[in-house]
């Protein structure tokens, strides 16, 4: 379910992560580790660790920016408690979530390659197999949907990404669809704090 700290299966982003140690010697520099407990309801699936973000601080989505707007999202909805600041050992923690990433280990310049994605697919796979109560995924980008639906062994034609959507996807779950809460789409009104507020307070009441 977790790759090995030195996991081998991607050259490229061994070669980086090696970089990123010598560079970096008190970073994370790893593949990066889910967060939230495996009897959570709701599965968060992000594209990848943040170079600064949680490559350097070792849990998802801390220590970046897209980590400020989920994390806070996540406090106002009701599925998360504490206060989050940025750092692991903030206390903060989560409700009936767990959050994870497609890739677990940090790619050059954010985009990790095809053969990536299929080489990190049986983490996710193991990940979703061993959560009892999974009833719905939150999807941080298209690339994060597109993995979910090659884990879930789902045609894309049929599901779409499309911000605000909620998908049903089988066995009783639901999927829910979020432009990725980056700086950039955030700073471009791609995406508002209201919208993904929206997003996330509907898949709540969707797996309710």
């Amino acid at each position: 379910m977790t790759p090995d700290i030195n996991c081998p299966l991607c050259p490229r982003l061994v070669d980086f992560r090696a970089g990123n140690r010598a560079a970096h010697g008190d970073w994370h520099n790893a593949p990066v580790p889910s967060f939230g407990c495996l009897s959570a309801r709701i599965l968060v699936v992000g594209l990848a660790p943040g170079l600064r973000g949680a490559n350097r601080t070792g849990r998802p989505f801390t220590g970046d920016f897209a980590g400020d707007l989920l994390y806070g999202t996540l406090l106002e909805t009701g599925l998360a408690s504490g206060r989050y600041g940025a750092d692991p050992n903030d206390g903060y923690a989560l409700k009936d979530v767990r959050i994870t990433n497609a890739v677990r280990c940090v790619p050059p310049g954010n985009k990790p390659t095809p053969a990536e994605f299929k080489a990190c697919r049986p983490f996710l796979t193991d990940e979703i197999a061993a959560m009892p109560n999974l009833a719905g995924f939150l999807a941080i980008g298209r690339d994060a949907h597109e993995a979910l639906m090659a884990v879930l062994g789902l045609r894309k034609t049929d599901y779409p990404f499309a911000h605000g959507t909620v998908h049903r996807v089988g066995q009783g779950r639901v999927l829910a669809d979020s432009y990725h809460c980056s700086r950039l789409n955030t700073n471009t009104g791609r995406l508002t704090p209201a919208m993904f507020h929206r997003v996330v307070s509907d898949l709540r009441a969707a797996v309710a």
